[in-house]
C-alpha cells in the first residue's frame, strides 16, 4: 500500500494494476486531507491505513482507478466502504454529486498523466 500526498505516475498505476486485477488499482481518498492511498486487494485496507494516520471515516471513499482508460472512464465509483446510509449513501458508489467532483479533483491533482 502507498500512501500518495503529492504524485504518482499513471505508469507506476499500471504496474500495481499489472500485480493486482489485471486492469484496475484500488484506491481511497480522503477528501479533506486531499491524499489516497493505492494498492491493495481490499478498500477497506486503505482505509484502515488511513484511518490510522488520523484521517475520519466520514471523509474516506472508496474508488477504482483504471490506468488503461481516460476521461469519465479513468475512475469507478465502487466500493463497499461507501456503504453509509448515516451519511445518506446507500449504495456502494458516491451518490452525492459534488463529493464526486471533488474526488475527481483530487485523482486529478495526484495522478501524473
Amino acid at each position: 500500500m502507498k500512501i500518495v500526498e503529492e504524485k504518482i505516475t499513471l505508469e507506476e498505476l499500471k504496474e500495481m494494476s499489472g500485480k493486482m486485477f489485471g486492469n484496475l488499482v484500488k484506491a481511497v481518498v480522503d477528501i479533506e486531507k486531499e491524499i489516497m492511498v493505492v494498492d491493495a486487494g481490499l478498500h477497506a485496507d486503505e482505509e484502515a491505513l488511513l484511518l490510522e494516520n488520523g484521517s475520519e471515516q466520514k471523509n474516506l471513499w472508496g474508488i477504482n482507478l483504471y490506468p488503461e482508460m481516460t476521461g469519465e472512464d479513468f475512475v469507478e465509483f465502487d466500493s463497499m466502504i461507501n456503504l453509509r446510509p448515516s451519511q445518506n449513501n446507500r449504495s456502494r458508489g458516491v451518490d452525492d454529486t459534488e463529493i464526486q467532483k471533488k474526488i475527481i479533483q483530487i485523482v486529478d491533482k495526484l495522478v501524473k498523466k
